[in-house]
């Protein structure tokens, strides 16, 4: 697979020695910023800043020919937009302060150590990402149109406030900076997160891990990988997760149910852009686009220290807040629609007619689990269904428990409405016993389909197969 470029415009090297040049294009290349031109001479300079139209132009500032402050008025004038790092000795510190006041970004005084270089460079970078993010972004919500229907195809919703995260998700869909993506469960974050990768038209996949539950081995193991003999039963080198979105994207779910060490390992990935497996000493690079998303309060979770404050920082720059279907009831009869339509192919059945008691049944309901409990509601609806008109009787059986649910009994101490119907069985099952009496009911549903099955117990097909094979 070829590496993406980063930045996506290249970045103007001008200096007249050529040790100089090839030291800052090593830092660059070493540290995975591989998009670079050099100039040597400073007259060509500005035809190649007129021409390649650059992310940054890193400028010496005492050269022949045209000086650096020279060349910086020309490029302040014609091409603000272009940040420019001045480089100079001890003794032009005056001359880098004028510069500063012409136009330029920053400036480095010589001898310049890589890490100082890459950390001054990538903060320009990012701060000329953002403005130009900002003016995209800006741009998109004065026109009040999203122009990608089909990165959102699968987003059913007329909604104003959904509409409009479409043209957010537009703006950011091309920046190297994390996404972090927060909603209730089942809202559809993955959905947002696929629509984002597809608008990004990155080379590489888009790699989903769900990290609900991981300790700190477990989570470097699969996103970093391991090379053989690094822990017992390693047998042989394995690539983790995030070689696997290279170029493209990797999507972490659930990222609150981090412990602090991983969350350590995610800021460095997140800062430096490089990791290392498990049984190496050696960083490697990463060019993948890191989406995160969580059901939880990250801020409730720093409060209680659960959360580092830096992290949440940085995963937080560009933040896509869902809301839940309770919040978009105008949403209901389309999303309806839509899973009817699914359901009704996936099963070889009829779409059925449904009566317009049941928009109004639907309406009434709060839908704690979104619009992953309104599909699962519909398939089961759709699974049983044998006459013309939809029965209500699923929808109505499924509302009157899950409402039943949240209604606290201070006489009994429990939410009464979800044990009515165990405090009728004299002798409990056994969890393996309900577990493959739930499953075995929703196969003969589904008529053995397994997708469906799991759409109707909210699991995805993954996790229906693996409790098969435990029966």
């Amino acid at each position: 697979m070829e590496k993406s470029l980063y930045p996506l415009n290249p970045i103007l090297i001008i200096d007249d020695e050529k040790i100089a040049l090839r030291s800052y294009e090593l830092a660059f290349l070493t540290s995975g910023i591989n998009n670079i031109i050099c100039c040597e001479d400073s007259r060509k300079a500005y035809e190649l800043v007129k021409n390649k139209e650059p992310e940054l132009v890193l400028l010496d500032l005492v050269m022949p020919y045209v000086s650096g402050e020279e060349l910086l008025e020309k490029i302040a004038a014609e091409y603000p937009g272009i940040p420019v790092i001045m480089v100079t000795g001890v003794n032009e510190i005056n001359s880098a302060v004028n510069c500063m006041r012409s136009g330029a970004s920053d400036y480095i005084v010589k001898p310049i150590s890589s890490e100082r270089l890459i950390s001054r460079v990538r903060k320009v970078l990012e701060l000329h990402e953002l403005r130009k993010e900002n003016i995209s972004l800006q741009e998109r919500m004065l026109s009040g149109k999203y122009t990608s229907h089909e990165a959102f195809s699968r987003i059913v919703t007329r909604n104003k406030q959904m509409l409009s995260i479409f043209q957010y998700c537009e703006a950011i869909a091309k920046s190297r900076q994390p996404v972090l993506v927060t909603g209730e469960t089942g809202s559809g974050k993955e959905l947002f997160a696929q629509a984002i990768h597809q608008l990004s038209e990155s080379s590489g996949k888009f790699v989903p891990v769900n990290i609900s539950g991981f300790d700190d081995s477990l989570l470097s193991d699969t996103l970093f990988g391991h090379r053989k003999g690094a822990f017992t039963g390693a047998m042989e080198n394995r690539d983790g997760m995030i070689e696997r979105a290279s170029g493209g994207s990797l999507f972490l779910d659930e990222i609150g149910d981090l412990n602090i060490a991983s969350q350590v390992k995610l800021l460095r990935l997140l800062q430096e852009r490089e990791y290392s497996p498990l049984g190496s000493d050696i960083a490697k690079l990463s060019d993948a686009r890191i989406i995160l998303a969580t059901h939880q309060d990250l801020k409730g979770l720093q409060k209680d220290s659960k959360f580092r404050k830096d992290l949440y920082y940085r995963i937080s720059t560009h933040h896509i807040q869902i809301p839940p279907l309770r919040e978009r009831k105008e949403d209901i009869q389309m999303i309806l629609d839509h899973f009817l339509k699914s359901a009704a192919e996936e099963l070889n059945k009829k779409v059925p007619v449904y009566h317009p008691e049941l928009l109004t049944l639907l309406k009434s309901y709060n839908f704690p689990g979104n619009v992953r409990e309104l599909q699962s509601m519909v398939y089961d609806a759709v699974s049983s269904h044998k006459s013309k008109m939809l029965s209500m009787n699923s929808f109505k059986s499924h509302i009157n428990i899950h409402s039943a649910s949240s209604e606290y009994s201070p006489e009994t101490g429990r939410h009464d409405g979800t044990n009515d119907w165990a405090s009728r069985i004299e002798v409990l099952p056994t969890i393996k016993e309900a577990t493959a009496t739930l499953l075995e009911e929703a196969l003969q549903r589904s008529n053995q389909n397994q997708s469906v099955a799991a759409r109707l117990l909210g699991i995805t097909p993954q996790a229906l197969s693996a409790r098969l094979k435990k029966l």
